[in-house]
């Protein structure tokens, strides 16, 4: 069988509702936490499909979190053999790093359910499953387009939200594995202060992800079993 690995750079970030499509394309999953003394001896080149989630840190924050130039480090070398990899949100900002772009703060908190925008390139990718559904937006960094990937999706606040590399490299800034998980409660509950900055209200998104939260997931789960079945081993 296949093997999946998920790395988690905090707990309450997993991948949600993407295991259905990863279970569903043959994969066993397993998982790894950034924080875990068996980080370090972790392979990032073996697994057959990486998936990196998201985390509240910043890629630029090597001083307060010394794993992160390992794990940039890692996930070069992967990239280098172009072995399938997906990125979300800080996992799709590490991608950036390692292919060399800066990754910064972009000055605007983008938090709240909101569609993205799929240019032409992308209305031929996975990421049409997407096109104008609102999806869950949690970030304020942001990064330079790296050389050598096309550019697939954007928003008004920010215009990289998602790009690829041929069929084995996918980056997604936003969430669209989010909107069924209880672990959405933790996110409002951990992250509060991000609602203040956002001028956002906990039970106004509470509502919104419940209205958007299903269409949200379901066309996620499309575009990556889509992505997964054009994947090269």
């Amino acid at each position: 069988m296949k093997r999946a690995l998920i790395v988690r750079h905090v707990p309450r970030e997993g991948a949600a509702g993407y295991l259905q499509p990863i279970e569903a394309a043959g994969y066993h999953i397993d998982r790894v936490d950034v924080a875990s003394p068996d980080f370090a001896g972790v392979d990032l080149c073996e697994p057959d499909l990486l998936i990196m989630m998201g985390g509240p840190m910043g890629v630029y924050e090597a001083d307060i979190h010394p794993w992160i130039p390992l794990q940039i480090d890692k996930l070069a070398a992967r990239l280098d053999r172009d072995r399938p990899t997906l990125g979300v949100c800080l996992g799709s900002q590490m991608i950036a790093a390692a292919l060399g772009a800066p990754v910064y703060p972009g000055g605007r908190m983008e938090l709240g359910f909101a569609p993205v925008s799929v240019n032409p390139t992308g209305a031929q990718s996975p990421l049409r499953h997407v096109d104008g559904v609102p999806v869950l937006h949690w970030h304020s960094d942001t990064f330079d387009l790296p050389d050598g990937v096309d550019l697939l999706a954007s928003t008004d606040l920010y215009a990289h939200q998602a790009f690829c590399r041929g069929p084995n490299l996918l980056a997604l800034q936003f969430h669209a594995e989010m909107g069924e998980d209880a672990r959405f409660d933790e996110w409002l509950t951990h992250f509060w202060a991000d609602l203040d900055v956002a001028g956002q209200c906990g039970i106004a998104l509470r509502q919104d992800h419940d209205d958007h939260g299903p269409g949200a997931v379901a066309a996620g789960r499309a575009m990556i079993g889509e992505w997964l079945a054009g994947v090269e081993a």
